[in-house]
């Protein structure tokens, strides 16, 4: 039984996944922002499992709650391993857990409609879908030993590039899909360079296609992705997302990012080693406690 912790695991793709994946027999540890949907999502894995999931309300927009989450989840797995011990003992079975999260899902993340900091001084942009994803994984980074990394990015990536000079971002020329862009281009690049870092980890991104659900910034954009025909399912993404989960090692690339089940180039800048290198060290240094 695998432990998997999905972030932005309250709605959309997150949620499909991690139903998928407690159908499967994996812990799921659920992640979200609002307390009310993640409250709901929680019934619904329950429903599955016929167990309660852990699950944890955490702001991204808050470094400080990306820290308490870190730490929480360090918690959990740490004593996950300590009651299979016991439990091995008691049975006389060899064998403990590992103590550690075999899948960590960085699918939190979103569209913010007009420019805003967050209380840490970032683009709420930036730093919710990119910032404290990396600040995550990283402060994880001992719990992920051969383990996987899956970053939910988007083909959206292709409109915008990060700056890691400028993680602040400038409120003059705020264009929300542009940011989005931005912080999609550093899913992909941060994937690239953990594989390069962390060659013990498989860590990929993926485009889970045009989705149905609740996202954008704007009465049109959420109309669109509400109502539009022909969207990918919630289901369906999900169904990718798992994929790359479990799919035997030597079949993905690591560093890799997919469009369905095929790794293939994301744009130029996307898949520049110097700006991805740029990039961690920026943010390793605006993430500093």
């Amino acid at each position: 039984m695998a432990t998997i912790v999905v972030t932005g695991g309250s709605s959309g793709v997150g949620l499909a996944a991690a139903k998928q994946f407690a159908a499967r027999g994996d812990e799921v540890i659920l992640v979200g922002r609002d307390q009310r949907r993640l409250s709901a999502a929680v019934a619904e894995v329950r429903a599955i499992t016929g167990t309660e999931p852990a699950n944890f309300r955490t702001d991204f927009e808050s470094l400080t709650e990306v820290r308490e989450l870190a730490a929480a989840l360090k918690k959990t797995v740490e004593l996950k391993k300590t009651e299979e011990t016991k439990k091995a003992g008691e049975t006389g079975k060899t064998g403990e857990s590992s103590g550690r999260i075999d899948v960590l899902v960085n699918n939190a993340g979103g569209m913010v409609g007009d420019y805003r900091r967050t209380v840490d001084g970032f683009e709420a942009t930036m730093q919710g879908n990119h910032l404290a994803p990396f600040l995550l994984t990283t402060l994880l980074r001992d719990e992920l030993r051969d383990a996987r990394v899956v970053n939910t990015a988007s083909r959206a990536h292709m409109r915008g590039v990060p700056d890691p000079a400028n993680l602040a971002g400038d409120a003059a020329n705020y264009r929300s899909w542009t940011a989005y862009g931005a912080g999609k281009a550093s899913n992909v690049l941060f994937a690239a360079e953990a594989a390069r870092r962390w060659p013990d980890i498989l860590s990929v991104s993926f485009h889970p296609g045009v989705v149905r659900t609740n996202f954008g910034a704007g009465r049109v954009t959420r109309f669109f992705y509400r109502y539009t025909p022909f969207l990918v399912t919630p289901e369906k993404a999900g169904e990718l997302l798992v994929w790359l989960a479990t799919a035997p090692r030597d079949e993905l690339v690591n560093g890799g990012y997919y469009v369905g089940r095929e790794p293939v180039r994301p744009a130029p800048h996307a898949r520049n080693p110097e700006l991805a290198a740029e990039l961690w060290k920026a943010s390793t240094e605006a993430v500093k406690g």
